[in-house]
């Protein structure tokens, strides 16, 4: 019994926090720099509507307005800017609605157009494929052609 109350006295000092020294919350990155703001107005609307402009000292601005969407939720659009560490200017432009998220910038990747353009060796397979089903139909072919196997 005495063993039991032991462990225990054991366990509730351990778990008991420690008081010390505070310490300065970890910043991304690893920088100790602290960045002022510059400009924060935030105006809330009526019926859930709102608008935000905020604007930092190593030049991030944000400029954001929302109100509720066709769906009930908050459909907001806006931009924010800001100056890559290789000194590239950054502009993103956005929606965010019903569609989801959807930002426009230079610096974003493009996907291929669409259709995209197929190579003339899959034409000539699909052209040949065609022939073979077209002879199969006229029944001069009994089954796959034996030209189909490993790459010689």
């Amino acid at each position: 019994m005495k063993s039991v109350i032991l462990a225990v006295v054991v366990a509730v000092a351990a778990a008991a926090p420690q008081y010390g020294a505070p310490q300065a919350p970890t910043r991304y990155g690893g920088s100790s720099e602290e960045v002022p703001i510059i400009r924060h107005d935030f105006v809330q609307g009526d019926y859930g509507g709102y608008k935000l402009d905020v604007e930092t000292g190593n030049g991030i601005v944000v400029s954001e307005a929302g109100a509720p969407g066709a769906s009930g939720a908050i459909a907001s659009s806006g931009s924010y800017s800001y100056t890559a560490p290789d000194g590239t200017p950054v502009l993103v432009k956005f929606v965010a609605d019903e569609n989801g998220y959807q930002p426009q910038s230079d610096l974003l990747p493009v996907a291929p157009a669409f259709p995209h353009p197929i190579p003339q060796f899959v034409l000539d397979q699909i052209a040949f494929a065609a022939a073979e089903d077209a002879a199969a139909a006229r029944g001069k072919s009994s089954g796959p052609s034996a030209s189909y196997g490993p790459p010689q």
